[in-house]
């Protein structure tokens, strides 16, 4: 990886992206839950819950990383495939699950076949990606009639002074915790710059409604520093081709 960090905007190259994950991936988990104060198995249930799948349905988890958010699918015996772009991210994970099925993919041009899945989400990728509103229209290809698209994301908290501190809590502390946790402090310091420079909740509503998504909603968790974004694809038109 260049010795020198990369910045964060929505014009990411994918395999810089790439590495700086591969590079913290074996102690990712670990760093999670240090920023976010413990948060995040809480997180991970509501996302679960907001999917909804049950033992019989197929679920794609896009930037599963070591899997973490595929296990609860795969614990409640649902068909689940962990993809990411990080080959080290799914080498960790593959040690740790082997019964999960991990597959390297880019979000922009998925590989599974048309109307694939039942659900399909993605938790705190997708302002990772080159080109969010391609991965938005891509999870709608792969995704059945009827079925649900959940993406979880860092958004922006709803009550201005809370956005403040919080702000100054991510752009300062972050990078401090990185140095004495992570092997990688940089790509902390890009991380905490992404979720600074992400869109807030209703203009990632519009991207899902512009991708395709219908019945689009979202529910702020802890104030809207995370936002969990819904969506249904809708079922093709009388006399139309399903695709």
């Amino acid at each position: 990886m260049s010795s020198q960090p990369i910045r964060a905007s929505l014009d990411k190259r994918p395999d810089e992206v790439a590495t700086m994950f591969d590079d913290v991936a074996s102690r990712y988990d670990l760093m999670n839950d240090l920023m976010t104060l413990g948060q995040t198995p809480r997180w991970r249930r509501i996302v679960f819950d907001a999917v909804g799948a049950v033992p019989g349905q197929r679920v794609l988890d896009l930037a599963a990383g070591t899997g973490t958010s595929s296990e609860p699918y795969a614990d409640a015996g649902i068909d689940v495939v962990a993809c990411d772009f990080s080959l080290g991210m799914l080498k960790v994970g593959k040690r740790r699950r082997p019964d999960i099925d991990f597959v390297a993919g880019d979000a922009m041009n998925l590989p599974f076949a048309d109307d694939s899945f039942d659900a399909v989400t993605i938790s705190y990728g997708l302002r990772n990606v080159n080109d969010p509103k391609k991965a938005l229209a891509e999870m709608l290809r792969v995704t059945k009639p009827g079925g649900r698209v959940v993406v979880a994301e860092f958004s922006r908290p709803t009550n201005r002074l809370f956005r403040q501190v919080y702000l100054e809590y991510i752009m300062r502390w972050f990078p401090v915790l990185a140095a004495k946790a992570s092997s990688n402090p940089d790509a902390y310091t890009y991380l905490a710059e992404s979720i600074r420079a992400w869109p807030d909740q209703n203009e990632l509503a519009h991207w899902l409604q512009g991708a395709g998504w219908s019945e689009v909603k979202y529910r702020n968790i802890n104030g809207g520093i995370v936002a969990v974004h819904r969506g249904v694809k809708p079922a093709p038109a009388d006399g139309a081709d399903a695709r």
